[in-house]
């Protein structure tokens, strides 16, 4: 990421009705005010779309060309991330169809953060195109997903790497006394 330049954040959420509640308006809040507070706040450009359907995704990410793509809201056990139908229901996305698109972004796209549960098989497949991808290994709930992306966004405001971004992440859920801090795992494209 070019320290010259914004680094665009686009935030998607998705928190279907017929799934458990989400706290993603709390954990928005939180990021913005973390990057608002950020001594390189300057540098940051953050957009949001909510309710996300599955063709809101590559629209969302052909229009804002964010750096960074976070995502939350709910994954399934079988690696699959929850998406909202046009009736706002459940509609399920399989990790080939995202890793294909953002196969298609590369160039542009230099992180994603699947901050739902059971998001890993999602991360492994988005990493093959991306350079760092961030996914939960397991279920992961509201309070440590929060405190997840506060401490992420926090160092990246403060200028540190991704990848220290992720270590102050998982920190902060720890810092938080919650013992989730083992959830988020980090995956580096692999240069072949």
């Amino acid at each position: 990421m070019n320290s010259d330049n914004f680094i665009k954040i686009l935030f998607l959420t998705s928190d279907p009705s017929n799934a458990s509640r989400l706290r993603l308006g709390q954990e928005l809040r939180d990021i913005q005010q973390r990057l608002q507070l950020a001594k390189q706040r300057e540098k940051f450009v953050l957009e949001q779309r909510v309710s996300v359907r599955p063709a809101d995704i590559s629209q969302a990410i052909l229009d804002i060309e964010p750096h960074i793509v976070h995502f939350s809201g709910h994954g399934t056990d079988t690696g699959e991330l929850c998406f909202e139908d046009e009736l706002g229901k459940i509609q399920p996305v399989i990790p080939e169809a995202l890793a294909a698109l953002f196969a298609l972004v590369n160039e542009q796209v230099n992180c994603v953060v699947l901050n739902a549960c059971y998001s890993e098989t999602q991360a492994k497949a988005i990493a093959k195109h991306i350079d760092f991808v961030i996914g939960m290994n397991q279920a992961i709930g509201d309070q440590a997903a929060i405190a997840f992306a506060v401490g992420f966004y926090k160092a990246l405001g403060a200028n540190r790497s991704i990848e220290k971004a992720y270590r102050f992440g998982c920190v902060e859920i720890q810092l938080q006394g919650i013992p989730e801090h083992l959830t988020p795992v980090l995956y580096e494209k692999k240069n072949t």
